[in-house]
């Protein structure tokens, strides 16, 4: 069977003058094995992943493998709801998180004791989930951000790129804008992105598409639907 993808949350890269508003894209991937979740978000937008899982007939306890793209809050937060499911995480990820950049200051505190009580494997190079879904390493916003790639039937080779492309502003500059890594490790990593996709799921950013150019567009807003009480 060949992989397709559907993005549960739909992520935004909106932030206030000191801090951001931004919700994470969460992705679900049908692999012909069962349910693959990339990132889980973060708490702002706990209920709504729950409700739109529901709305596709499952439940948190259906989904038996979590992808987490690096362990920012606002990737990894919500990985405690999958009780059931293996996650996997870079090795360079997980080492990162137990000291990080000085500036970095979104790596929440306790993941190492959240990430324990599950069911954990540390992946290391590239590799294969299933002979049509890789992972691969994609390190600049940090050491350890990975990646996945699908190579579809219906929508060519899409990568779920979580923050390596954040948002359109790095595909279109081809350069990484927020590294607590290096920037040239980033923008190595944004280029290798751009020339094997034909679609992109950024972190931040409605889904790119490659043009007949090569240059990558998006088709629809991202929503975002607030409401005062």
């Amino acid at each position: 069977m060949a992989p397709d993808y559907d993005i549960l949350v739909h992520g935004n890269n909106l932030r206030l003058k000191d801090d951001f508003l931004g919700i994470a894209n969460v992705t679900l991937v049908q692999t012909g094995e069962g349910p693959l979740l990339f990132d889980t978000g973060g708490y702002v937008s706990r209920l709504g992943l729950v409700k739109a899982l529901a709305v596709r007939g499952l439940t948190p306890d259906d989904i038996r493998l979590v992808f987490l793209s690096h362990l920012h809050f606002d990737h990894a937060h919500n990985v405690d709801l999958f009780r059931r499911a293996k996650i996997l995480v870079s090795r360079s990820e997980w080492d990162y998180a137990a000291a990080p950049h000085e500036k970095d200051l979104f790596m929440p505190w306790g993941i190492h004791t959240q990430l324990e009580r599950h069911d954990l494997e540390l992946i290391e190079g590239e590799g294969q989930l299933s002979n049509r879904v890789g992972w691969f390493p994609a390190p600049g916003h940090t050491p350890g951000c990975y990646a996945l790639r699908l190579d579809t039937d219906t929508r060519g080779t899409v990568v779920l790129a979580g923050d390596a492309i954040k948002y359109a502003k790095e595909a279109i500059a081809r350069r990484c804008d927020m590294a607590f890594d290096t920037v040239e490790r980033g923008t190595a990593s944004i280029r290798r992105i751009l020339e094997m996709a034909e679609r992109i799921v950024p972190g931040h950013f409605p889904e790119l598409i490659r043009q007949e150019d090569g240059s990558f567009l998006w088709d629809d807003a991202a929503p975002f639907d607030l409401r005062v009480r």
